[in-house]
């Protein structure tokens, strides 16, 4: 695993947890709609200022070129994934929401590695990762635990 791999996905777990608190802030005061869609509009504006920046590399032409074009959908579930980590947040907490999103993350993202679904690499069946998430979701259960 490389380092800037290994940072890079740190960053993110932080980021998403704080997207997450204040995406719910903003919630409570506008509307789940209203909080989703300015999520969006303001990562396509950050998009579109760092690709100009950055030097305008590919072009928006070739979305059109895309092979499989389920994968375009990654947009509309980005609305989706907002409106559910803002719900469960509110309802759960910050740190049980985004633990059981991380698990769930996880499990999901294991399952399509060994079914090599979604042009994923196909993995074999591994007793030791089992074994992990098994200890996360214990891990959950030992952190709810009232």
């Amino acid at each position: 695993m490389g380092f800037m791999g290994f940072l890079m996905a740190i960053i993110s777990g932080a980021l998403m947890s704080i997207q997450g608190v204040f995406n719910t802030g903003v919630t409570k005061q506008t509307s789940i709609w209203v909080s989703a869609a300015f999520v969006q509009l303001t990562a396509l504006i950050v998009c579109i200022v760092a690709w100009f920046i950055t030097g305008r590399e590919g072009n928006f032409g070739g979305l059109f070129k895309i092979d499989s074009k389920y994968m375009l959908l990654g947009g509309a579930i980005g609305a989706f994934i907002t409106i559910t980590v803002v719900k469960s947040v509110d309802a759960l907490g910050p740190a049980k929401a985004i633990m059981l999103i991380v698990t769930s993350q996880l499990i999901v993202a294991y399952l399509i590695e060994l079914l090599g679904i979604f042009g994923a690499e196909k993995a074999d069946f591994e007793w030791h990762r089992l074994i992990g998430v098994v200890l996360v979701i214990g891990g959950i259960l030992t952190f709810k635990w009232e």
